[in-house]
């Protein structure tokens, strides 16, 4: 089968809601990238094949082929086509997939994989209130899928709690896991980690290209007067991921495309995973996923020197560490969603764009990547660096 390779990969820096990126279309921050893509590589934008674009919340000002109005939105040509799709939380991980499995197949060349998110303009939830509104019809889950789990709703809050309780983890150690994960980010801003991995956006109020969300000053004793999402939980917004807006998104090219264009590659696609199973406590996937995708791809957990495991809640990947015994010094080294946000479908390329300038810097071979989805679905990318 033939190599994919990515030959850039990048995100805007993440807006907190109603924060710096409010004032700004989601199509507009999806095209910034786009161009930044284009603009980094060198590639003749009208070669470009495809665009596959990652998104949640497909209503409003990201409905109507929002994939499509990101190029329009974008420099490039009419003449490239886009779709948008939706594997929840990790749509523009998928979209990487797909971007991937077109090239190994010799569909196509050159192919971007994006994803964009504003969860200021569209609220999350957005696409479920339009059905609560009009009061018609049973929602997302018929009557048959709830009998079958026993279950009014799935709810990513119930599967986060169910977790932390399945594990033991208490508050207190996941305040500390998400402190932890503001110092790291604060101190990856400070070094300058993320600057060649974020495209600045023009806003109104100026050039914004800084992560917003991260709180350097953060304590334990502030996180513990934040109220918990449930009555007699442990799941706070201070151990959560933050709400957020953003884009992302990376090339991926075939070794005939390489040559036309003389790109230089930064990573190989090594292994693509997706796997299911239980949608009630739902966001535990990201475990046997990555067992599967190392076992496919022939790689152990020890030889991986980067791992980017979504901090949708903290006892996500703290449940992923316990049980897997990975080495936490690997794990989201620049910080995670807790700190720099989580705009749910551009999340995907978002965590690889960190990934792979942080292997860059520090010298590494093999990246993993994984996050929880809806439905209890997870996907996993390994990729190798060049």
């Amino acid at each position: 089968m033939a190599e994919a390779y990515i030959v850039e990969s990048l995100r805007t820096a993440g807006g907190r809601r109603k924060g710096a990126l409010a004032g700004v279309h989601p199509a507009d921050l999806g095209a910034a990238v786009l161009n930044a893509l284009v603009d980094r590589t060198g590639v003749d934008p009208a070669a470009i094949e495809d665009v596959i674009v990652g998104c949640v919340s497909q209503v409003g000002e990201q409905a109507f082929a929002f994939g499509r109005n990101i190029v329009l939105a974008s420099r490039l040509p009419d003449s490239v086509p886009a779709v948008t799709i939706d594997r929840q939380c990790g749509s523009s991980q998928q979209a990487l997939h797909f971007a991937a499995q077109a090239v190994m197949s010799g569909t196509q060349d050159i192919v971007i994989a994006a994803g964009a998110e504003s969860m200021t303009r569209v609220p999350m939830g957005s696409n479920i209130a339009l059905h609560a509104q009009a009061g018609i019809g049973e929602g997302p889950w018929p009557r048959s899928i709830k009998n079958r789990y026993g279950v009014a709703e799935f709810s990513q809050f119930y599967g986060a709690q169910a977790i932390a309780d399945k594990y033991g983890f208490t508050r207190e150690m996941m305040d500390e896991y998400a402190l932890g994960s503001h110092r790291k980010a604060a101190a990856a801003i400070k070094a300058g980690a993320f600057t060649e991995e974020i495209v600045p956006i023009e806003t109104l109020e100026g050039v914004f290209a800084q992560d917003e969300g991260v709180r350097p000053d953060s304590s334990l004793e502030a996180m513990a007067q934040v109220k918990t999402i449930a009555e007699g939980g442990t799941i706070t917004a201070a151990n959560a991921s933050q709400i957020s807006d953003g884009a992302s998104g990376a090339m991926v090219v075939s070794e005939a495309a390489l040559k036309r264009f003389n790109l230089t590659p930064i990573a190989r696609i090594v292994g693509l995973t997706v796997t299911a199973g239980d949608p009630v406590i739902m966001l535990e996937e990201p475990i046997p996923a990555t067992r599967k995708a190392l076992a496919r791809a022939g790689i152990k957990l020890e030889d991986i020197d980067l791992f980017e495991v979504n901090e949708a809640f903290a006892s996500v990947p703290m449940a992923w560490l316990k049980t897997l015994g990975a080495d936490p010094a690997k794990l989201n080294v620049n910080g995670g969603a807790i700190a720099l946000g989580h705009p749910l479908g551009a999340s995907g390329t978002k965590l690889m764009s960190t990934l792979l300038h942080a292997l860059k810097a520090r010298g590494g071979r093999y990246g993993l990547q994984t996050m929880c989805e809806g439905g209890g679905i997870a996907n996993v990318t390994i990729v190798e660096r060049l």
